[in-house]
């Protein structure tokens, strides 16, 4: 027991030595620590000092160099501010210099300004009083004398101007005619479309005259009957075995005539066969009209038309203009545009398809109000035909100015067409009155002493007093008198204005 307390005494008598020994060694270690850190704070504040002290001295020294940088920079600018100081009072020196002789330059020319406004008023006295001496020289007024001073200015001008144009004139008629000659007359030796001239009635021919009674029927329901179903006239005359169909619509006379003659050729006439024949054959006919579209469109090169377009270019088949069938003129305007568009150098497809077009509104203007033209710019722009096309349409007859040189061509082509020797014929009445108007708009001139239309009014010949016209005035006579004709008169092709001046002597020997 006692040797237990005395172990634990001892343990815990060594557990207090060895804590004091750590604790002795610990205090010395962290006394040499504070003491190594001091020693590094100390020589830490030494370097400070000595580096602030570095750092004072390098920015005084830069202080001092940029104040003596400053002082010679202001040095110098107060020396060019004296420089300049010096120059401005140098010009100032100068503009006064030359101020002064302007201001004496002033005086001396308005003095010359009041000499030369005196001597400008004596001149005009002077001009008045010679005006007044030649006004009573003369014995005509100052405006009496301008205006035939003007007149005979007018008359020189005019002369010369004449003779000017008919210099121009005479050259551009040489070079065109001769370039314009050969490509009308390649496009024609190409174009060689057949001519058939129709009218507004068609006749049908009768086996015998005991089938006129037949096609009338008992108290006339036959004739009834074909009428009503066709929508044409049937004229039974004197006629020998003959019966004429008469209607403006050439459609419905030529379904009426082939059905007539279907039933003439059956025998059995009465009013159920007669409805029935007339159905048959306008699906005839409207094939026909298909067919005739779809040739028309197939010889002329022509694709990608709407099926409407190509219906109404048939029925050109059966429609005439002053005696010429209008879808073969269509067919021949197209080739004759194509022809001279290729010539020249123009779209050639848009030339052709103009020509061919351009008067597909006479297929139905009978049915409807307006100008086939407008009727037939309104169908194609319906059916999306192009800006160009419809422009060509539209401008064959001058309702527009032609835009495009396809549309030019169209309407030279449609004029060449028309005014071939047999192509159209028009009526007596029509025929008389276009050449009185042309021989009234040329006797409407002065100094015109006789007009004479000729050439079935494709030329007018007039003839002037050689007093009154002189050779140069005569082109500007004729140039005149061409306007006026385009102006006021609707006609085919193209009207020669042709002027003749002649001077006579006549005596008499006694």
């Amino acid at each position: 027991m006692n040797y237990a307390i005395i172990g634990i005494v001892a343990i815990i008598i060594g557990g207090i030595g060895g804590f004091l020994y750590r604790k002795n060694v610990a205090e010395a270690k962290v006394k040499k620590a504070e003491d190594a850190v001091k020693l590094m704070i100390d020589e830490a504040t030494l370097k400070a000092k000595a580096m602030r002290k570095e750092t004072i001295l390098e920015a005084k020294e830069e202080v001092h160099k940029m104040r003596a940088d400053l002082e010679k920079e202001t040095k110098e600018r107060r020396g060019e501010l004296q420089r300049t100081e010096k120059r401005l009072v140098q010009k100032e020196e100068v503009l006064d210099k030359k101020l002064e002789g302007i201001n004496q330059k002033e005086v001396e020319i308005s003095e010359q300004y009041k000499e030369i406004e005196q001597r400008k008023k004596e001149a005009d006295d002077l001009f008045q009083k010679q005006l007044s001496e030649l006004e009573k020289i003369s014995e005509m007024t100052k405006e009496e004398a301008r205006n035939i001073f003007l007149q005979n200015i007018e008359k020189e001008s005019r002369y010369d101007a004449a003779l000017l144009v008919r210099q121009i004139e005479t050259e551009a008629r040489e070079e065109a005619e001769k370039k314009a000659r050969s490509i009308v007359s390649i496009a024609i030796q190409r174009c060689a479309a057949d001519q058939v001239s129709e009218a507004t009635v068609s006749v049908v021919a009768l086996p015998n005259d005991e089938m006129k009674g037949r096609i009338i029927g008992r108290e006339g329901r036959n004739i009834r009957a074909l009428e009503t179903a066709t929508g044409v006239d049937l004229i039974i005359d004197d006629t020998p075995e003959a019966v004429i169909l008469s209607s403006f619509d050439p459609v419905r006379r030529e379904i009426a005539r082939i059905a007539l003659e279907k039933l003439i050729l059956d025998g059995r006439i009465h009013p159920a066969g007669i409805e029935e024949m007339v159905a048959k054959v306008k699906k005839e006919v409207e094939h026909q009209i298909k067919e005739a579209g779809e040739q028309a469109l197939f010889d002329t090169g022509i694709h990608g038309v709407h099926p409407e377009i190509v219906r109404l270019l048939g029925r050109l088949k059966y429609r005439t203009s002053y005696g010429q069938n209008v879808l073969n003129h269509s067919i021949e305007v197209a080739r004759l545009a194509g022809a001279m568009a290729a010539e020249i150098g123009a779209n050639v497809s848009i030339a052709k398809r103009g020509g061919l077009l351009h008067d597909i509104g006479k297929s139905i203007d009978f049915e409807m109000e307006g100008s086939h033209v407008q009727i037939g710019v309104d169908y194609a722009k319906r059916y999306k035909e192009s800006k160009e096309v419809i422009h060509a349409i539209e401008a064959h007859h001058n309702d527009v100015e032609p835009q495009t040189v396809e549309a030019v061509l169209v309407q030279a082509a449609d004029a060449i067409s028309a005014a071939r020797p047999g192509a159209r014929r028009e009526t007596l009445k029509n025929y008389i009155k276009r050449l009185e108007s042309l021989e009234n708009i040329a006797s409407s001139f002065e100094g015109v002493e006789k007009s004479y239309a000729i050439q079935a009014g494709r030329e007018v010949r007039i003839v002037v007093s050689p007093d009154k016209v002189s050779d140069v005035e005569m082109t500007l006579l004729a140039k005149d008198v061409c306007k006026k004709i385009e102006a006021e008169m609707e006609y085919p092709g193209q009207i020669k204005v042709h002027v003749i001046r002649e001077t006579r002597a006549t005596d008499f020997a006694k």
